[in-house]
């Protein structure tokens, strides 16, 4: 019998990518082979497009849509290029100033429907190549497809603590590894992004596979495990491995490895 074709959903960092940015030879290996035995692999993850593809050209693929800006943002391919063909935005200026008066040392950072980028001082933590310093009431009131805030004064569960109490509404959030926030329209994360795209590829959902390792990935990795497969990375917290059908070894004993050959 042919196996089925699988689509397969990867995060991007801490799942295919080293935390030194790097892929490693087994995992380049693994994408290929996967690829060339039909299975449609992509890329879901919280990045921007333009942070994306060059990890798409490092890896070797060539998917017919990514998932960015944690499902905000769906690039579509036409011919050798990509283009923005599904964009979801809201009004960041509500949430904005919530957060500013929760936060003293807070630095913030918004993605504009066309991918420019505005940040404040302070945010360096992040690649910002052809972005735009401003001050905060400069990121106010024109719609945006994301949000990233980033508190260096706390630790990760101080800053949980601290974005339970802001009691946000009307977005979606997930919180990173440290103190960092990740805000995307109300209802938006990868899952709703994926969902797209299964239905415009028409890929039965028991035919789905999501591999991550972050909070943002909860969502995708539930949408994925209802019907088909979600594997949580080793590293992953352990409410991103409760959202998975599965576990691998974590990214830096290339855990993805596993999961591509089993396909």
């Amino acid at each position: 019998m042919t196996p089925v074709s699988k689509l397969v959903a990867l995060d991007v960092d801490g799942t295919v990518l080293h935390e030194n940015g790097e892929v490693s030879p087994a995992v380049l290996d693994a994408v290929a082979t996967a690829s060339a035995s039909g299975h449609m692999l992509m890329l879901a993850t919280g990045r921007s497009w333009e942070a994306t593809e060059p990890v798409m050209q490092q890896l070797g693929i060539a998917s017919d849509y990514v998932v960015c800006a944690n499902g905000a943002v769906i690039m579509k391919r036409e011919g050798d290029d990509y283009v923005r063909h599904h964009v979801e935005t809201f009004d960041p200026t509500e949430v904005l100033r919530l957060i500013h008066n929760h936060l003293d040392d807070g630095r913030y950072l918004v993605e504009y429907p066309d991918g420019f980028r505005r940040f404040t001082e302070g945010m360096t933590e992040w690649n910002l190549d052809g972005a735009e310093m401003v001050e905060f009431d400069e990121l106010l009131e024109k719609p945006v497809t994301r949000v990233v805030v980033v508190s260096p004064g706390h630790d990760e569960q101080e800053f949980l603590k601290a974005v339970e109490d802001m009691g946000l509404h009307k977005v979606t959030y997930a919180i990173g590894w440290t103190a960092w926030l990740d805000i995307a329209p109300f209802g938006v994360n990868k899952s709703t992004g994926l969902e797209h795209v299964r239905s415009w590829l028409g890929v039965d959902r028991t035919n789905l596979v999501a591999v991550g390792d972050g909070r943002n990935d909860i969502e995708m990795l539930r949408w994925a495990g209802k019907h088909g497969r979600s594997v949580a990375m080793g590293q992953a917290p352990d409410e991103v491995k409760d959202a998975a059908t599965e576990a691998v070894a974590d990214v830096a004993s290339d855990g993805v490895v596993t999961v591509l050959a089993s396909l």
